[in-house]
């Protein structure tokens, strides 16, 4: 199976709504398949969402704040059930260790039939891939909080006008691909002539916390940023106090960060409808949605400049 996309199983921020479920953000990358911040109620999300939790093979936590975590031992309990085969690697700040292990064994039943692989992390590069490059950096939230950035390596693409220019086609470009150069039509061609070095598709996730330079860091050009934003500019001071974004703030990294498209989620239960984040981030970043359970988004390649 391959695609890479976002399928978003909860969106909401600290109390679950009729219409949001507590956080949970499944990234399909090709083969892979990352898990983010289960919240209760992910499994059965999972199903609505018409996804197998079986082909789960990565999951990675923000933090272990309750609408974050706690969907994590139905998870562990239904990949038992599906009898992965696997061996999985769970991500998570390195201070919720504790949380971490009790909700690995919150329950008798069948969890020791997954083979988990606890990492916990600080901050950096996790995991150099291929296929994907996996790094960690703090946030400012009110306990330690990690956002994620994956990332594709660069990789050489032909240019299929240049080769057809020249007349190359089929051995002659696979030969050009392993040997840096072919000699066709009495000259030589390097690769460098008719290809181009382009960057890897990244994806960044950035959860709770402050407006911080890390934020804008791990957003770096992503061609997505999945990201919160708890409250609008006129609660900024309850955004402060208790360590979250408003909209406009959300929006703000994305510009800063040239990505390419922001998904706006964790939007707290005051608010009846998201037509405000909505607004309030357009005025700032234009290529704006605003995430609602159950929904897939389709991630495409940012435009390059």
């Amino acid at each position: 199976m391959s695609g890479r996309d976002l399928v978003v199983l909860g969106t909401a921020s600290q109390v679950p709504t009729r219409s949001r479920n507590h956080n949970g953000y499944l990234l399909r990358w090709d083969r892979e398949a990352i898990l983010f911040d289960p919240g209760e109620g992910t499994q059965r999300q999972l199903t609505f969402a018409g996804v197998s939790a079986g082909r789960i093979n990565r999951i990675c936590l923000t933090h272990l704040h309750g609408d974050h975590c706690l969907g994590l031992p139905g998870i562990l309990q239904r990949l038992a059930l599906d009898a992965s085969a696997d061996e999985i690697p769970i991500h998570f700040p390195a201070s919720g260790s504790p949380y971490v292990e009790r909700l690995c064994d919150a329950s008798i039943g069948r969890r020791q039939a997954v083979r988990l692989d606890p990492v916990p992390v600080t901050g950096g590069l996790i995991e150099e891939g291929p296929p994907l490059r996996i790094t960690a950096l703090p946030l400012d939230h009110r306990v330690d909080t990690l956002g994620w950035r994956l990332e594709e390596p660069a990789s050489r693409h032909f240019l299929r006008s240049e080769l057809e220019a020249l007349g190359l086609a089929g051995p002659a470009v696979g030969e050009l691909e392993r040997r840096g150069w072919v000699e066709h039509d009495g000259r030589r061609i390097n690769v460098d002539d008719v290809s181009e070095i382009r960057r890897g598709m990244a994806v960044a996730v950035v959860m709770d916390t402050r407006a911080c330079d890390n934020a804008v860091a791990l957003a770096e050009r992503a061609d997505l940023l999945l990201c919160e934003a708890t409250y609008l500019e006129s609660e900024v001071d309850l955004a402060v106090e208790y360590g979250h974004l408003t909209a406009r703030e959300a929006a703000t990294i994305a510009r800063e960060a040239g990505v390419g498209q922001l998904v706006l989620t964790h939007l707290s239960s005051r608010y009846p409808s998201a037509e405000g984040h909505l607004r309030e981030a357009a005025e700032v970043f234009p290529d704006v949605v605003v995430a609602e359970d159950l929904t897939i988004i389709d991630i495409v390649r940012a435009p390059e400049g």
